[in-house]
C-alpha cells in the first residue's frame, strides 16, 4: 500500500492497545490513520499483552488500507519497550506523548533508526508524530519539527492542554482556540501538517461543528476518539462535489479576467486577487487526490 502524504489523512482514530473489538471496528471505521495508544488508553497492567498483540492488530490495519501508527509512552518511562514492539510491528508512524522538546525528538530518531537498521527496515521510513499536550509543546512544535526529518505532521492535545491551560472543558472548546490557532500557525511555519484536537464529547453533530471550525483555520487533518465519528469528519475534510464546482467557476472567471488583462475578477460579488484563486486551484487539487 502507498502510504497517504500527510495532508491527505484527514483522520486520526485514537483507540485502546488491548481490545480486539474495537480493533475490528476502527479498521470498519474509514479513518485514514489509527493510533494503538499504549499511553493514556491502556492501563499499565494490560500493556504487556498489548505488545504482544501489535503486530496482529497492525496487520488488520494495514489490510483495511489504513496507516497505523503506535503512540508509546515517554522514553524515560515505558517507552523503550513500547518501542521496539511497535517497530517489530512495522507501524508507519510513532506517535510520543507530551512532546515538548527538540530533545525528546532526537532521542527518538535515533532509537528508531537503530531499530530500522536492526530489522532491516529502509532509513527514514518510521515517521514521528508528536502529540502536543502542554502550553510548550504547542509553542515548541516548530524546534520539534525541526529536529529530526521523520517529524512530518504533529497533533494537538485536548484534555492534557486544558488541564496544563488550568482551562475549563466544554463542547463549544473556546478554552482551547487560542491554542488551536496558534498550533496551525507554528506547524504551518514549520512545513509539517497540523492535526487537530479530538472532540471527546459523543455527540456527531458536535464533533462536525468543531471539524467544520477547524477546517476554516486551516486543518486538513483531525484526531478522534470515537469510531462511529471517523465518517462524518472525512466528509467535512473532503471537498464536497458543490464546492469543487465553485471553485471552478471561481478559476474560470479569474482566468477569463487576466486574459482580458484585469489584474482581478468579479465572483459573486468579492472581488477575486491571486490569493483566492490559488486558494481555489488547491481545493480542486486536493479533491482530485481524494477521489
Amino acid at each position: 500500500m502507498t502510504r497517504k502524504p500527510p495532508e491527505l489523512r484527514r483522520t486520526w482514530l485514537f483507540g485502546p492497545g488491548a481490545h480486539r473489538p474495537t480493533h475490528e471496528a476502527m479498521a470498519r471505521s474509514g479513518a485514514d490513520g489509527l493510533i494503538l495508544d499504549l499511553e493514556d488508553f491502556t492501563p499499565p497492567e494490560l500493556r504487556a499483552q498489548a505488545r504482544l498483540d501489535l503486530g496482529a492488530v497492525a496487520q488488520l490495519w494495514r489490510d483495511a488500507g489504513a496507516l497505523v501508527c503506535i503512540r508509546i509512552n515517554q522514553l524515560d518511562a515505558e517507552g523503550p519497550l513500547d518501542l521496539a514492539a511497535a517497530m517489530q510491528a512495522r507501524a508507519d508512524v510513532i506517535g510520543y506523548p507530551m512532546a515538548a522538546s527538540a530533545a525528546q525528538m532526537v532521542q527518538l530518531d535515533a532509537a528508531i533508526t537503530d531499530w530500522e537498521h536492526t530489522l532491516g527496515m529502509p532509513a527514514g521510513s518510521t515517521e514521528i508524530m508528536p502529540v502536543c499536550e502542554t502550553a510548550l509543546g504547542v509553542v515548541c512544535v516548530r524546534e520539534m519539527a525541526a529536529a529530526s526529518p521523520r517529524v512530518r505532521s504533529a497533533l494537538l492535545g485536548a484534555e492534557d492542554l486544558a488541564n496544563d491551560l488550568c482551562a475549563e472543558r466544554a463542547p463549544d472548546a473556546i478554552e482551547l482556540d487560542h491554542a488551536r490557532r496558534r498550533f496551525v500557525l507554528e506547524c504551518r511555519a514549520a512545513g509539517i501538517e497540523p492535526v487537530d484536537a479530538p472532540y471527546t464529547y459523543s455527540d456527531t453533530q458536535g464533533a462536525v461543528n468543531e471539524c467544520t471550525y477547524a477546517r476554516r483555520l486551516g486543518y486538513r487533518s483531525k484526531s478522534l476518539v470515537r469510531v462511529e465519528h471517523a465518517q462524518a469528519l472525512n466528509a467535512v475534510l473532503t471537498p464536497s462535489a458543490a464546492e469543487v464546482a465553485r471553485a471552478h467557476e471561481l478559476v474560470s472567471t479569474f482566468e477569463a479576467a487576466r486574459q482580458r488583462g484585469e489584474d482581478r475578477a468579479l465572483f459573486e460579488g468579492q472581488w477575486v486577487e491571486v490569493p483566492t484563486y490559488r486558494n481555489a486551484r488547491r481545493l480542486i487539487e486536493r479533491a482530485r487526490r481524494l477521489s
